[in-house]
């Protein structure tokens, strides 16, 4: 079973994605913010889900974190903002994926699935 470490400030986004990967059959340790995501990166993960804007440490930063730790962790990011998505890509580390909101449930997972199947 593969663990995901996500990190969204959104309450019911948050719910919603984890009990969505966790029906389609994966571990998922749910953070609200960045500062306790990055509480839980002494544990091992195969991904990285994290919102890109987030009050405190933005998604970005976790994610380098993260990367720094474990090199060949899976990172995803979500966004609704269309510019910081563009912008992303050029600070995140190296084989991440970037993902616009809204995002349905089920394509999520797919992309997911895509990612640790890589």
């Amino acid at each position: 079973m593969a663990r995901i470490l996500l990190a969204e400030d959104d309450d019911s986004l948050r719910g919603f994605l984890a009990r969505a990967l966790e029906r389609a059959g994966f571990e998922v340790q749910a953070c609200a913010d960045g500062e306790e995501a990055v509480q839980h990166l002494e544990h091992p993960w195969d991904l990285l889900l994290t919102d890109i804007v987030m009050p405190g440490m933005d998604g970005i930063e976790v994610a380098r974190q993260a990367a720094a730790r474990d090199p060949s962790l899976r990172i995803m990011f979500i966004t609704g903002f269309a510019a910081v998505a563009l912008s992303a890509q050029d600070r995140a580390p190296a084989g991440s994926k970037v993902l616009s909101k809204p995002v349905h449930l089920r394509d999520l997972v797919a992309e997911v699935e895509k990612m640790m199947a890589a």
